[in-house]
C-alpha cells in the first residue's frame, strides 16, 4: 500500500513539473433536502468528476458539527472518472432550518473546496 501512494506522490509531482494539474466538478455542489422530522438521518450523494489531467486525490474533509460525515475516495479518481461521494446527515437534536458547509481538501490548484447542503428540521413533538 505504501507502494502504491509512493508511485502517485512521484507521479504527481511528475505531471506538475509539466504544467498538468488535478481539477474535479460537482455535479450540484448545493443540496437542499425535503423538509424532515427530527431524528432521521439523511443521504445524499455528491457526484465529483475528475476533470483534471492527473489523478485527483481528496484526502480530507471539515464540518462544524460531527453530526455531518463524508465518505472519501479510497483511491485516487482518474482523469475523466467519476466517484459518487456519500453525504449523510443525522439529524438528532436539530432543529428548524439547518445549512451546513462541508469543506473538502484536495491535490488541486485551489486545495479546498466547499459543499453546501440545507434543510428543515421539524422538532419531533410538534
Amino acid at each position: 500500500m505504501k507502494l502504491y501512494f509512493a508511485i502517485i506522490i512521484v507521479a504527481l509531482n511528475s505531471a506538475l513539473g509539466f504544467g498538468q494539474v488535478a481539477d474535479f466538478s460537482i455535479d450540484k455542489s448545493l443540496h437542499k433536502f425535503p423538509e424532515t422530522v427530527e431524528g432521521k438521518l439523511l443521504e445524499h450523494d455528491y457526484i465529483i468528476t475528475n476533470d483534471g489531467d492527473i489523478p485527483l486525490i481528496i484526502s480530507d474533509y471539515k464540518v462544524d458539527c460531527p453530526c455531518t460525515k463524508v465518505e472519501l475516495p479510497i483511491k485516487p479518481i482518474l482523469p475523466g472518472g467519476s466517484y459518487s461521494m456519500k453525504l449523510t446527515f443525522d439529524t438528532k437534536g436539530k432543529y428548524y432550518f439547518q445549512s451546513r458547509i462541508v469543506y473538502l481538501k484536495a491535490n488541486t490548484s485551489k486545495g479546498t473546496h466547499k459543499l453546501r447542503f440545507k434543510v428543515n428540521v421539524i422538532p419531533h413533538n410538534e
